[in-house]
C-alpha cells in the first residue's frame, strides 16, 4: 500500500465525499489499485458508488467495537475498475467505540491489504472525535476542501489545529498536499476572497486548481456513479481529471502489483 491519503475539513457541507468518491474513481481510471474507507457514518461514498449496504451487514465502523473483524473482511467491489470501498455504518454513535487513536493505521498494516492496494483514500467526518484523529493518525497525506466562504474557512483553521497536533505527537510525517476550492464561481467575488485568505495563510502553491459548480455532481451521485462515469465530458468530469492528475504527479509511478486487488463481486 503505497500512500494513505485523508480527505478532511472540520465543516460540513463541504464536498468531502464528493471529492472522495470522484478523486478516487479517477485515480482507479489511471491504474491505481484503490481503498476507498467511508469514517463518515452518513454512509454516502456507498451512495455515490451505487454500493447496497444492508442493516447488519459489516462496516469500517466494526473496527471501534469489541471484537473488530480484520479490515480485509470488510472490502467491498464496486462497478469502477480498481476500486474497492468499506463502506460506513449510519447507526455509528460518534463518540462510541475503542478510544485508540493507532487502531485504524494498526488495521491498515494488514499485509494482505499493503499487497492488494496502491493507496487508501479516507473519507472524514467533520466531528472532532476519534474517527478523525484515526484517520490524521493513519494518513500520509491531507487534502482540505472547502466552499470559498466564510464559514468553511473558519473549518479550515480548525482542522489546522488539530492536524499541528496530531503531526507534534502522533504523525509528525502528515502532509498537506493542498486546500481544493469546490462549488467554485469565479464570478462570485467572495470566492476569490476567500481563497486569497487560503493562500494568505497557508502559501499559494498548496491551493489546487478548483472544481467548478456543475449540477452534474448531483445528478452523478443520485444515480450511483462517479461524474466521469456519468458525464464525462462535464466540468466537473474535466476538474476532477486535472485532480487526478496532480495527485498521480505527487504520488508517483504506480509500484508493480503484487496481488490482485480484492474483489467480492457477489458483495457489490
Amino acid at each position: 500500500m503505497g500512500y494513505i491519503l485523508a480527505i478532511s475539513n472540520r465543516k460540513g457541507g463541504t464536498g468531502k465525499t464528493t471529492v472522495s468518491v470522484n478523486l478516487a474513481a479517477e485515480l482507479a481510471r489511471a491504474g491505481r489499485r484503490v481503498l476507498l474507507v467511508d469514517l463518515d457514518t452518513q454512509n454516502h461514498c456507498a451512495v455515490g458508488l451505487g454500493v447496497k449496504v444492508g442493516h447488519g451487514e459489516p462496516t469500517v465502523h466494526d473496527l471501534f467495537r469489541p471484537g473488530p473483524p480484520a479490515l480485509a473482511s470488510l472490502v467491498r467491489a464496486t462497478a469502477v475498475p480498481g476500486l474497492n470501498l468499506v463502506p460506513a455504518d449510519p447507526v455509528f454513535e460518534h463518540g462510541s467505540g475503542s478510544r485508540d487513536e493507532g487502531l485504524l493505521k494498526a488495521a491498515l498494516a494488514d499485509p494482505g491489504l499493503q499487497a492488494a492496494f496502491d493507496l487508501v483514500i479516507l473519507d472524514t467526518p467533520p466531528s472532532l472525535d476519534l474517527l478523525l484523529i484515526n484517520a490524521l493518525t493513519a494518513a500520509d497525506g491531507l487534502i482540505v476542501p472547502y466552499v470559498p466562504h466564510h464559514l468553511s474557512l473558519e473549518g479550515v483553521r480548525q482542522l489546522m489545529r488539530v492536524l499541528y497536533k496530531i503531526k507534534s505527537r502522533a504523525n509528525p510525517g502528515l502532509k498537506i498536499l493542498g486546500f481544493l476550492p469546490v462549488m467554485v464561481a469565479e464570478h462570485i467575488r467572495q470566492h476569490k476572497v476567500v481563497t486569497a485568505s487560503i493562500a494568505h495563510q497557508f502559501g499559494a502553491p498548496r491551493v489546487l486548481p478548483g472544481i467548478r459548480t456543475d449540477i452534474k455532481l448531483a445528478e452523478a451521485f443520485g444515480t450511483g456513479q462517479p461524474v466521469a462515469c456519468y458525464a464525462p465530458k462535464s466540468r466537473a468530469a474535466e476538474d476532477f481529471a486535472a485532480l487526478g492528475r496532480f495527485c498521480e504527479a505527487a504520488l508517483g509511478p504506480v509500484a508493480e502489483a503484487a496481488a490482485p486487488a480484492m474483489r467480492n463481486p457477489s458483495r457489490k
